[in-house]
């Protein structure tokens, strides 16, 4: 069961890189179909401010989602270049966020601080994990925690597109609708919620199962 949930979690995973990777906003014709990694950049035209930033969050919280699945895994002793490999992984996803140097480096540069800060945060949870084990209780931590990201990047992203959408429809004059990406991104983050969750809930019951042995 255990080797089931971990590809279930990779198939999430995957869907949430691919999905954004992917279309996002599908309209009528080539110019108005955007990728998940443009909506955040195309979004700030609409004077939409701070808030495109979350169209950014999936890379990031991605990011983050794959250090902390690590922390799950049995400690091994020595170097475990396994873990390690998909922790540098994780970063590399996050910087799909990174703004262009010239943004950071001009006038605005304060509208693009919290991205740099939150890719700072999946290289801090990256050394956390990797250098930090867990005993006890504490193991549960790292599953509730995946659930937590992955609810936010599926929620917010998803908020702001649906607040978005039936302004675009109405300035543009066409329908505009979700794309393969905008599915693939939910349904991912879903499948990494309910397998958090259980592996979360069954850890529990493990747990108390080996205490009422001992006792």
């Amino acid at each position: 069961m255990r080797r089931l949930s971990q590809s279930l979690l990779i198939l999430g995973f995957t869907a949430v890189f691919v999905g954004y990777l992917s279309v996002w906003l599908h309209g009528p014709g080539v110019g108005l179909t955007f990728l998940g990694v443009e909506m955040g950049e195309w979004f700030k035209f609409l004077g939409l401010g701070p808030r495109r930033d979350l169209f950014y969050l999936p890379p990031i919280l991605l990011g983050l989602m794959l250090s902390v699945w690590t922390w799950t895994w049995p400690e091994k002793d020595g170097f475990d270049w396994h873990a390690w490999t998909v922790r540098a992984l994780g970063v590399l996803v996050s910087l799909l966020a990174f703004p262009a140097i010239e943004d950071i480096s001009g006038p605005v540069r304060e509208q693009y601080l919290l991205r740099v800060v939150l890719i700072g945060l999946v290289i801090v949870v990256t050394l956390v994990t990797g250098f930090w084990r867990l005993n006890g209780g504490w193991r549960r931590l790292p599953w509730l925690l995946l659930a937590g990201l992955s609810l936010l990047s599926a929620l917010l992203p998803t908020w702001l597109y649906l607040q978005m959408q039936p302004y675009l429809s109405d300035i543009l004059g066409v329908s505009v609708n979700a794309g393969l990406g905008f599915w693939l991104n939910i349904l991912g983050n879903a499948l990494i919620v309910v397998i958090s969750l259980y592996q979360m809930l069954t850890s529990e019951m493990r747990e108390d199962k080996e205490i009422g042995v001992a006792y």
